[in-house]
């Protein structure tokens, strides 16, 4: 069985990083500007945990803020169970932010266009779950939820989401009509936009490659400590502007991750080494090896 990527340990440093924290606030105060300025008082809806708490509350009254945090919590679980323990509690606290502005602050409905709050609505929630995202963790546990479905089914990440936000959209069409159903589908899909370039993409599989100095302390922490297989190639560093002369053989090593591990592994890596070269590639797809194979191929 292929160990988990998680970490053991609370990196306390990387949750009260200045950087984090910045984006965690600014990510969550956009949230709720688009929820409680836009979509809420005109019964949009996003997809995902977000989605689904609006539903809820627009249909029986629920408290919004208890809808969040309840519906969060067996997908913080899971992240603090497959994915690591500081990604779990930037998380609780990015929830948590979020769940208090939603309770305390009241915004005047900004438009009743609807398409102005299908576009200017979705891009926020979607800013702010990128700057979330960018933090270490996440305001959504449909991303959570989308990386362990795969990993115990093999559907990606893309066909989970959207089995879940057809659900939402679907019982939207049937409480509100089709046209708030169809709207909320813009917000959607808008929010989904301004998240990838927010994150700088999310492609369900990135190439991570590495070229260090201390090559063998990254094979085996990336294989035997995060859980990931790696791939070796071998090189040749150097070739710098005035000492093109002057290069050694080296190992380049490449492992595929989630956007969710992203973050995570590239700080872990570079406690191991500060001057390790890494750069993330996108790639479209990835099956065979460790990565569990689509449970539907053949």
């Amino acid at each position: 069985m292929t160990k988990k990527f998680k970490s053991n340990n609370i990196d306390w440093q990387e949750v009260w990083n200045v950087k984090n924290l910045i984006f965690i606030f600014a990510g969550t105060g956009l949230a709720v500007l688009a929820m409680k300025g836009f979509m809420i008082p005109n019964r949009f809806l996003d997809g995902g945990i977000t989605g689904i708490s609006i539903l809820l509350h627009e249909i029986f009254h629920f408290n919004i803020s208890l809808l969040v945090i309840v519906f969060n919590i067996p997908f913080i679980y899971m992240g603090y169970k497959n994915i690591g323990k500081t990604f779990a509690v930037q998380t609780i606290l990015a929830v948590i932010l979020l769940a208090i502005g939603l309770f305390f602050i009241d915004i005047n409905p900004i438009t009743t266009d609807r398409l102005l709050i299908a576009i200017f609505g979705g891009m926020l929630i979607g800013i702010g779950v990128g700057l979330v995202i960018r933090s270490g963790g996440v305001i959504d546990g449909a991303e959570v939820i989308a990386v362990f479905t795969r990993r115990k089914t093999g559907f990606s990440n893309s066909e989970i989401i959207m089995l879940i936000n057809t659900i939402i959209f679907a019982v939207a069409a049937f409480e509100f009509g089709i046209e708030t159903a169809m709207y909320s589908i813009i917000t959607y899909f808008t929010a989904t936009r301004a998240t990838d370039y927010v994150v700088d993409g999310i492609e369900e599989f990135t190439a991570m490659n590495i070229v260090s100095s201390k090559e063998e302390e990254i094979k085996s922490c990336l294989v035997n400590e995060l859980g990931k297989g790696i791939t070796v190639y071998k090189g040749e560093r150097g070739f710098l502007p005035g000492s093109f002369e002057l290069k050694t053989d080296c190992e380049i090593i490449v492992t595929i991750v989630t956007r969710l591990e992203i973050k995570q592994i590239q700080d872990t890596l570079i406690k191991i080494d500060p001057r390790a070269f890494i750069y993330v590639q996108s790639i479209k797809e990835a099956a065979g090896g460790i990565l569990k194979a689509k449970a539907h191929a053949h």
